[in-house]
């Protein structure tokens, strides 16, 4: 009974999908294809919008004060990783001699 419910689906024939004329790729000669990459390239270059001068200052600016922000932060914490490090060595006895025993 559930066997009638079942319905067949037809793939479809490989013969019967038919490739449009246009789409057969031509054959193009090295120096064609240089000159049509430049073409498309100057064509895509067409489309990008460029940043005015004032907004490559202030983007210049925003990017090194990031970097400086991040320096100083990563300086800072390298400085108390450092104090840990000692005040852990210099408070817990048997360390130095863990490390002279090496």
């Amino acid at each position: 009974m559930a066997d009638d419910k079942i319905e067949k689906l037809e793939t479809p024939n490989p013969s019967d999908t038919k490739t449009p004329a246009t789409s057969k790729k031509r054959k193009v000669k090295g120096s064609n294809r240089i000159a049509r990459w430049f073409r498309e390239m100057r064509s895509e270059l067409k489309k990008v919008v460029w940043p005015t001068p004032k907004q490559i200052v202030n983007n210049t600016f925003v990017a090194l004060t990031v970097m400086a922000c991040a320096a100083v932060l990563i300086w800072i914490l390298d400085l108390i990783a450092g104090e840990i490090f000692v005040a852990i060595i210099r408070y817990v006895p048997s360390i130095p001699r863990l490390i002279q025993g090496w």
